[in-house]
C-alpha cells in the first residue's frame, strides 16, 4: 500500500517533493532537535490522488490520517475531541514551492461544545478556551466552508461596541462564550446545518479544503506566474496546537534571520503577547518589533536568536520563521527560505559568499532573475502605495511604476511634456507604431487591449517604460478625451498611476522612488559573467536603447528593427513617398532620402556597441503600417505629396491585406522591391566604412526576415552581397559582414540544413514562430487563452515562455540541421522570450550562441544564463 501520511519524525528535507516545503522543513527541524510541536504530513501524492478520484479523499488516505493522529495524540498525552483533555491541531497547506495564493491556516481544530468546556477546566482559563473556539469557528467557516469571514467580524465588532472596548483582548470569558453562541447561529444560518461537533469530520473537511485550494483561482494565477506545474499537488500539515493566547506569558510571532527589505544581517520581525498567529498580520493590534522581546524576556529572545542562527546555518540561506510562546516556552512552527526584495536578495547572496557560507555558484542560484527588474526601474513609495486603492488591473506588461496626467494621443503626449515638463501617461485602446514619439516621452503606457507581446508591451519593455496592457475594464473614448472604468470617468489631464510590475492602475498620483543600482549588484553580475557561456545581446533600434543596453552589459545588438527608424515625424514622409511611388524611379528618389537617415543611425549604433556585433533586420512589417488610414490624415498627406486625395486613397486601400501577418512583408518586400534591399545594404555597409575609417572595428550581421525557402533567401542575399562587396572594394578597406536569416516560419526550421548552405547565422524570431506554430494571433489570443488556463489545457502563456515541446522542438531541429551543414553556426534568439529566465535556460540547453532581449532585461538574461550553466554545464 502507498504511504500517504508521514509523521514529522519520519521525514527529512530531501523529501520536499513528497512532503511539500513546509512538511519537509518541519521534519528537518524535528531532526535538528528543535522545539517543534509534533504532527504529520499528508503527502502531495494524496492530493494528486484526490483529483484523480473526482475530488474525493481515498479511504486508505483517511485511514492513514487517523492512524497518524493516534500516534500524535499519544505524544501529547491528549485525546482528539476529549471532554477532559482535548487535543487540538492546526491545519496548513504546503506545496513544494511557497504559494501564498493558496488557503489560510486553520487553528484550534478539534474544538467542540464539549471539548471547549474541558479545555476551560483543564487550563483554568475559560477566557482562553472560548477565545480559541470563536477563532476556530470563524476560520473553519471561512477557509473550509467558504463563508465570508466578514459575517463573523461584524458580530465581534458589535460585541466590542456593546461592551465599550477597542481590543479583542478586552472581552472577558462570558463575552466570548456569548460570541461563540452567536457565531454558531450565524454558521447554521449561512450553511444550513449546525457547526460540526465531530472533530474527525472537521479534520477531513479541512484536509479536503487544502486539496481544493490547489485549484482555486488565486493558486492557479500564482502557479502560472511562477511556472509551478499543476501536477505537483500540495501536501497538508497537521500539527499539534500550542497556544499563544493563554495570557501575557504566551505569544506568537514571525521573524526573519536577516532583514528581508535591505538584507542587513539582523534579526527582523514582529510578535504579540496573548495572541494567535493571525493577530500579527491582521492589523487589529499593533505588533512589536522582535528587538523589544529582548527587553521583555531576554532568555526567550536569546533562545530564538540561537535557533534562527542555527537554521540559517543549516539551510545556508536567510530564514522566515513562525514561532509561538506558550506559558514561557518557545516552539518553532515553521521555517522556510525567506522571500526578500531584489536589493536584499543581492546583498544576502554577496554576504553569504563573503561569510564563507556559499560559493559564488550557489549564491547566484539564490537570486531570482525576474527580481532584478525591481533594481532597474522606479517603484512606488511604499507608504503612499499602502494608502492607495487600485481602480482596475491589467497585464503587468513592462515593469516599473509611473504617474502622470492622462493623454490619449502621441501628439498630445509630446506637446504636454515639451510645454511644462510634467509627466504623462498615454492611454490608448491599443498602440501602433505611429505612437512611438508619444510613447518615448510618456512616463507610462496603459492600453485597454493587447497582451504581453502586444506592440505597447514590446516597445515599452525595450524603452524601459512602465506599461500595463489589456486592462479590459478601461473604456477609451479618444474623441471625448476621457476613459471610464465601471462608469467612473477620467478626463485628459487627470492624474493616474500605473504599476507595470503588478498590472494595477490607480486613479490618483502616487509618488515614485528611483531605483538605485548598488555595488553588490555589479558584483553579482560580474560573477554571472565569469560563469555563463551563453552570450547576451540586446534588441535596440536607437542609440539611446543601445547605450542603455551597454550600461547593463549587452554584448552586441541581436535585433535592430530597421522599420522602427522610420516612424518619427521627420522621416515617415519619405517612407510614405517610397510606399506610394508609382514606379521604380519615384521609389529610388524616396529611398535616396531615407538612405542618409538610416546610415547615420547605423553609425551611431556601431559606436555605441564599441566593436560588438550589430544584427540588422531588413524591413519586416507590411507597408500599410506606415500609411495613414483616416480621410483627414490621407488628405493631409496628399497635400504634402502633391497628390490627388482619391488617387492616394486608392493606393492605400490597395495595400490592405486580409491577413497582414502572413502577407506582403519581410523577405517578400525585398523580392518585390529589390531596391529596398539595395538601400538598406548601402546604409549598413557605408556606416561600417565610416566608423572603420575612424578606427572602430565593426562586423555587421545582415538578417533577412521571414524566409521559408532557400531560393527566396538566396535571391535577396545575392543583392546584398553584390551591393556590399562593391562598396567595400571601392573603400579599399577589409570589412567583414555576415548574411543570415531570422527563422520564424516552421518551414524554415524544417529545412534549416538547406538554408544553412547560404545563411551564415540563424536568429529565431520566437514571437512569430510561436504564432505560426500554434496558429494563434498574439494580439487576439488574450480572448481565449484564459479559458485554456482555466481548463488546464495550457499552464503558461506560450508568448511569455517558449513552448519547449512544440516551438522548442522546431528550434532544436533547426540548430542540429544547421550545424550538420555549417559546423558551429552562430545561432541566437531575438523574440521577447530572450528575456524570460525559463526560456534563457532552454536556449542554453539547446546550444544557442546568444539570446537577445530588450535593454532593461539584459541583467536578468545574464543571471539566467549563468544559472543555466551552473545547473547544466556546457563548454
Amino acid at each position: 500500500m502507498t504511504k500517504y501520511v508521514y509523521l514529522f519524525k519520519e521525514g527529512q528535507a530531501s523529501m520536499k517533493n513528497l512532503l511539500g516545503g513546509k512538511g519537509a522543513n518541519l521534519a528537518e527541524m524535528t531532526n535538528l532537535g528543535l522545539p517543534v510541536p509534533q504532527g504529520f504530513t499528508v503527502t502531495t501524492e494524496a492530493c494528486i490522488q484526490y483529483y484523480k478520484d473526482g475530488k474525493k479523499i481515498a479511504p486508505e488516505v483517511v485511514e492513514q490520517i487517523f492512524a497518524a493522529l493516534e500516534k500524535t495524540e499519544a505524544e501529547f498525552g491528549k485525546k482528539f475531541g476529549d471532554s477532559k483533555n482535548p487535543f487540538l491541531v492546526s491545519v496548513r497547506s504546503g506545496a513544494r514551492a511557497s504559494m501564498p495564493g493558496m488557503m489560510d491556516t486553520i487553528l484550534n481544530l478539534g474544538l467542540t461544545d464539549e471539548a471547549v468546556e474541558g479545555l476551560a477546566k483543564l487550563t483554568d482559563n475559560p477566557r482562553f478556551a472560548y477565545d480559541s473556539y470563536r477563532r476556530f469557528i470563524q476560520m473553519f467557516a471561512d477557509v473550509v466552508m467558504e463563508i465570508d469571514k466578514a459575517n463573523f467580524e461584524h458580530l465581534l465588532e458589535a460585541m466590542k461596541e456593546a461592551k465599550g472596548v477597542h481590543l479583542d483582548t478586552d472581552l472577558d470569558a462570558n463575552d466570548l462564550k456569548k460570541l461563540v453562541g452567536q457565531f454558531k447561529v450565524k454558521y447554521q444560518e449561512l450553511k444550513g446545518e449546525p457547526f460540526p461537533q465531530d472533530p474527525k469530520v472537521q479534520l477531513i473537511e479541512a484536509v479536503q479544503a487544502v486539496f481544493r485550494s490547489w485549484d482555486n483561482p488565486r493558486a492557479n494565477t500564482y502557479r502560472m506566474l511562477n511556472h509551478i506545474p499543476y501536477e505537483w499537488g500540495t501536501a497538508v500539515n497537521v500539527q499539534g496546537m500550542v497556544f499563544g493566547n493563554m495570557g501575557q506569558d504566551s505569544g506568537t510571532g514571525v521573524a526573519f534571520s536577516r532583514n528581508p527589505a535591505n538584507g542587513d544581517n539582523v534579526l527582523y520581525g514582529e510578535y504579540l503577547f496573548n495572541a494567535q498567529g493571525e493577530d500579527v498580520v491582521a492589523g487589529i493590534r499593533t505588533p512589536k518589533p522582535i528587538a523589544e522581546l529582548k527587553a521583555e524576556n531576554e532568555a526567550l529572545y536569546d533562545e530564538f536568536d540561537r535557533i534562527a542562527k542555527k537554521l540559517e546555518a543549516h539551510y545556508r540561506d536567510m530564514q522566515d520563521m513562525e514561532f509561538t510562546i506558550e506559558k514561557g516556552k518557545l516552539y518553532m512552527l515553521q521555517t522556510r527560505n525567506g522571500k526578500r526584495t531584489a536589493q536584499a536578495a543581492v546583498k544576502i547572496a554577496i554576504d553569504l559568499v563573503n561569510e564563507g557560507v556559499l560559493t559564488k555558484e550557489e549564491a547566484l542560484l539564490k537570486v531570482e532573475p525576474s527580481q532584478l527588474d525591481a533594481l532597474l526601474h522606479p517603484t512606488f513609495d511604499p507608504k503612499a502605495l499602502k494608502a492607495a486603492k487600485p481602480i482596475t488591473q491589467g497585464l503587468a506588461a513592462s515593469p516599473g511604476a509611473a504617474y502622470g496626467r492622462v493623454v490619449f494621443t502621441a501628439e498630445r503626449a509630446a506637446e504636454l511634456v515639451k510645454k511644462d515638463k510634467l509627466p504623462v501617461v498615454l492611454v490608448r485602446q491599443e498602440t501602433s507604431p505611429e505612437d512611438i514619439e508619444g510613447m518615448v516621452v510618456s512616463a507610462g503606457i496603459l492600453t485597454a487591449r493587447g497582451g504581453m507581446t502586444s506592440h505597447a508591451a514590446v516597445v515599452a519593455r525595450g524603452m524601459g517604460t512602465c506599461c500595463v496592457a489589456g486592462a479590459g475594464e478601461v473604456k477609451v473614448n479618444e474623441a471625448g478625451k476621457f476613459f471610464t472604468i465601471n462608469g467612473k470617468r477620467y478626463n485628459e489631464g487627470d492624474y493616474i498611476s500605473i504599476d507595470g510590475s503588478t498590472g494595477y492602475v490607480y486613479g490618483e498620483k502616487i509618488a515614485t522612488t528611483e531605483a538605485v543600482v548598488s555595488g553588490d549588484f555589479a558584483t553579482l553580475m560580474s560573477w554571472a559573467d565569469e560563469i555563463r557561456v551563453l552570450k547576451v545581446r540586446t534588441n535596440a533600434d536607437t542609440p539611446r536603447d543601445a547605450h542603455q543596453a551597454r550600461v547593463f552589459g549587452a554584448e552586441g545588438i541581436g535585433l535592430c528593427r530597421t522599420e522602427h527608424m522610420f516612424f518619427e515625424a521627420s522621416r515617415i514622409k519619405a517612407m510614405r513617398e517610397m510606399i506610394v511611388a508609382k514606379n521604380l524611379k519615384e521609389r529610388e528618389v524616396a529611398l535616396a532620402k531615407l538612405l542618409p537617415m538610416q546610415r547615420e543611425d547605423f553609425i551611431k549604433l556601431y559606436k555605441e556597441m564599441e566593436g560588438y556585433a550589430v544584427t540588422v533586420r531588413y524591413l519586416d512589417p507590411p507597408l500599410h503600417e506606415f500609411v495613414p488610414h483616416t480621410d483627414a490624415e490621407i488628405k493631409e498627406l496628399a497635400k504634402d505629396m502633391g497628390l490627388e486625395f482619391e488617387e492616394l486613397k486608392r493606393t492605400i486601400e490597395d495595400l490592405h491585406e486580409t491577413n497582414p501577418m502572413l502577407g506582403h512583408r519581410g523577405v517578400r518586400l525585398s523580392i518585390t522591391y529589390p531596391e529596398i534591399a539595395v538601400m538598406q545594404t548601402k546604409a549598413v555597409i557605408e556606416a561600417a566604412i565610416h566608423v572603420t575609417k575612424e578606427g572602430l572595428h565593426v562586423e555587421p550581421e545582415i538578417m533577412i526576415p521571414l524566409i521559408g525557402e532557400l531560393k527566396e533567401f538566396k535571391f535577396v542575399k545575392d543583392i546584398v552581397v553584390k551591393t556590399a562587396d562593391e562598396l567595400i572594394k571601392k573603400s579599399g578597406l577589409n570589412i567583414k559582414y555576415l548574411v543570415g536569416t531570422m527563422i520564424e516560419i516552421p518551414r524554415a526550421a524544417l529545412l534549416a540544413d538547406e538554408i544553412a548552405k547560404e545563411a551564415e547565422f540563424f536568429s529565431f524570431g520566437t514571437n512569430d514562430l510561436t504564432q505560426m506554430t500554434f496558429g494563434f494571433s498574439r494580439d487576439d489570443a488574450g480572448k481565449f487563452l484564459p479559458d485554456y488556463y482555466k481548463t488546464k489545457i495550457f499552464e503558461s502563456d506560450p508568448f511569455a515562455h517558449i513552448d519547449q515541446r512544440g516551438v522548442g522542438k522546431l528550434m532544436k531541429m533547426a540548430v542540429n540541421l544547421g550545424n550538420e551543414v555549417r559546423p558551429n553556426i552562430k545561432t541566437g534568439i531575438c523574440g521577447e522570450h530572450g528575456g524570460d529566465p525559463q526560456s534563457v535556460e532552454f536556449c542554453h540547453n539547446t546550444g544557442l550562441t546568444y539570446v537577445s532581449c530588450s535593454p532593461f532585461r539584459v541583467p536578468l538574461a545574464r543571471l539566467a544564463a549563468a544559472q543555466a550553466q551552473i545547473r547544466n554545464p556546457r563548454k
